[in-house]
């Protein structure tokens, strides 16, 4: 009996170690929560990962009430030694991380004039440097293991500048070029592959944490914007009420593209999540919709 406990524990362990790895930052709600629990519910061994995880609560209650195989970690992506404490732990844990999916992120409308300098240090560190700290730290085990998959969440705003959101479509556009710059060079050499994946909106707290920035200071600094802005303003409430055009997916509907992407035999370097978000985008994206056709010229051309 001893023999054959000892064979069932072996077998148990091994299935445990072919499961891939995946992290994911800001799980507490929303977007990435729904991601966790999919991917976990497709048989990956699932690192959720929060800044404070006391606003773990509705996940906590999803691993229990659906027997996920899922650890909650700390993760402040604006601390790099957070960052390296959470890498370093979970590949003590399961040996590899096979997937990180950037997902952390925050947002407000204003205009450059208005926000102040710490509202643009917080939207900047917390969507770009956050996914350059997570990456940097992640980068040395893929290299290591010859392969891996960094799927970084942006925006159609990464592609697409927009009234009002200068600030956060700037550092989107910088998440996509730091990403096709890294796919020009690290999938050749080393495996990694890299994707980016565009949302219209999503209906989640970050929706309303962003509406909700961006009205905490009251009447517009500079009240020559105010006719502008209350009309940008209007039409996001009422398309956000009504769904109008499907702009607004929920975010198990963006976490099933994540999930579709990561699987793929033909790893996308950008995909869009909607077919509102793929006709908004379509000036920018019909001659290379996935972003492969650039980044193989780029390659021909350098390496």
């Amino acid at each position: 009996m001893r023999g054959k406990d000892n064979l069932n524990n072996t077998v148990t362990l091994n299935a445990s170690r072919m499961k891939k790895s995946v992290l994911i930052t800001g799980t507490s709600t929303g977007l990435g929560l729904e991601a966790a629990v999919l991917f976990a519910k497709h048989g990956y061994r699932v690192f959720a990962t929060m800044r404070n995880l006391e606003k773990s609560k509705l996940l906590r209650a999803r691993i229990e009430t659906e027997a996920l195989d899922m650890e909650l970690v700390q993760l402040d992506v604006s601390s790099t030694q957070s960052v390296e404490d959470c890498v370093h732990y979970v590949i003590e844990k399961s040996g590899t991380i096979d997937i990180l999916i950037n997902n952390a992120g925050g947002g407000f409308a204003k205009t450059t004039e208005q926000a102040t300098e710490d509202e643009i240090q917080w939207v900047t560190d917390l969507n770009y440097f956050g996914v350059v700290r997570c990456t940097k730290a992640i980068l040395p085990f893929m290299r290591k293991q010859k392969g891996g998959h960094i799927i970084n969440i942006s925006s159609v705003g990464g592609l697409i500048g927009q009234p009002f959101n200068e600030l956060y479509c700037g550092t989107k556009f910088a998440v996509e070029g730091y990403t096709e710059a890294l796919a020009s060079y690290l999938t050749v050499a080393f495996g990694i592959k890299f994707t980016i994946v565009e949302p219209g909106g999503i209906s989640t707290e970050f929706n309303k944490s962003a509406i909700s920035r961006t009205m905490d200071n009251g009447q517009l600094s500079h009240p020559e914007y105010k006719h502008i802005f209350d009309r940008y303003l209007s039409g996001v409430q009422k398309r956000a009420a009504e769904g109008t055009e499907n702009t607004y997916q929920s975010p198990l509907e963006v976490a099933q593209v994540i999930l579709s992407a990561a699987e793929a035999e033909h790893t996308p370097l950008r995909i869009r999540t909607s077919e509102w978000a793929e006709r908004f985008c379509e000036l920018k994206t019909k001659a290379d919709p996935d972003g492969t056709i650039l980044v193989n010229a780029v390659i021909d051309r350098f390496l």
